[in-house]
């Protein structure tokens, strides 16, 4: 839930009590529509403020470095498709191999906004209820039990109290929608769930709203900057590609997974890192069943810090299967006759072009 708005429970009929550093929201007395209106994004410094009153960052060059600074490496495709994105008001579909950076853009675009993200994480399965909220029918029973006790009852009245928000738990979409400050909506991995549920999220990201049955029309308070991501276990549908700015998100380049790498060991060589980065290279190009993502090229380097080492050599092998290897098929591959001394003098080829490039 967004620390910046509290749970649906403490909105009556006449009050939201949000952050108070906002300005409250219009709700109608049958609470059936609520209407707000600030979009994506907000930083402390350097903002230019557009017609609604809302703040986005000044300049592409302020983004990339906010980028940067939260720790994330992005291309000038990618820094100006999200630029794009959010002045638009656009969601952002980022496509490509698992483990290849698509999740953290979404967190590094929070950082750099200094919001917070609101994560879907899809799953064969999920419905609405998960995605959108519920009913909290134990509360709902006791209030009706409470108001029973009651000499005289309205029970039109409490028919209507009882499909307010306060008898609802919000779920990740609604709660988006509701926060004060914007954040960042991730509706992670897309493609494990299928077109029917792609067809709930039109709505949302059409007109910024959410039809939800006997609570209403909800429009949102705040636009969020929307990124939905995809592994390509399914094609995504073509209504939610036509709402949506597309990237394509590779594995990085050695050179560009060197400054990756840099970032998080700022201490280690030149040399290291691109030792790092040619290593990640030769297993990705190794048709491994389970080829390293970028996080775990970062765990193995801070890995090789803790044991105080600068180099893998083909000795280190067993002491660094389980980093390397996820698989039992790629665990065997590794352990092969002149396996790993073949991967690690790949891996030193593609360290030497990484070096060459930074020098460059």
């Amino acid at each position: 839930m967004c620390t910046a708005c509290r749970a649906n429970r403490e909105l009556s009929q006449n009050s939201y009590e949000g952050c108070s550093s906002f300005p409250r929201a219009r709700i109608h007395a049958d609470l059936t529509e609520i209407s707000f209106g600030l979009s994506f994004f907000t930083v402390k410094a350097g903002i230019e403020v557009g017609q609604n009153g809302a703040g986005v960052f000044s300049s592409l060059e302020e983004l990339a470095e906010r980028l940067h600074a939260a720790g994330y490496i992005a291309d000038s495709i990618a820094t100006t498709t999200v630029y794009l994105a959010a002045r638009l008001q656009k969601p952002l579909l980022l496509e490509g191999p698992a483990g290849s950076g698509k999740t953290q853009l979404a967190y590094a675009v929070a950082d750099a906004a200094e919001t917070v993200v609101e994560r879907l994480q899809c799953y064969e399965g999920i419905n609405e209820e998960k995605a959108i909220g519920k009913f909290d029918e134990p509360l709902q029973r006791l209030c009706v039990e409470l108001k029973a006790k009651s000499a005289s009852v309205d029970w039109e009245s409490l028919q209507t109290e009882l499909h307010s928000q306060q008898f609802f738990g919000a779920g990740p979409l609604l709660r988006a929608l509701q926060c004060e400050r914007p954040c960042v909506l991730l509706i992670d991995e897309l493609d494990k769930v299928d077109h029917a549920f792609e067809a709930l999220l039109l709505e949302l990201l059409s007109v910024w709203q959410l039809s939800i049955p006997k609570l209403g029309t909800i429009k949102a308070r705040s636009i969020p900057f929307v990124v939905l991501t995809s592994n390509e276990e399914r094609r995504i549908g073509d209504p939610l590609r036509r709402r949506s700015f597309y990237l394509r998100v590779e594995h990085p380049t050695a050179e560009r997974e060197a400054e990756i790498v840099a970032l998080r060991t700022p201490d280690s060589s030149h040399e290291f890192h691109a030792g790092m980065a040619g290593l990640a290279k030769a297993l990705r190009g190794w048709s491994m069943e389970k080829p390293p993502s970028v996080s775990e090229i970062l765990d193995l380097a801070q890995a090789l810090k803790v044991l105080g080492s600068e180099q893998i050599t083909p000795e280190m092998r067993d002491i660094l299967l389980p980093l390397l290897a996820k698989t039992e098929a790629d665990r065997r591959k590794l352990l092969l006759r002149d396996g790993f001394a073949s991967l690690i003098f790949d891996a030193q080829q593609y360290s030497a072009e990484a070096l060459q490039g930074i020098a460059a």
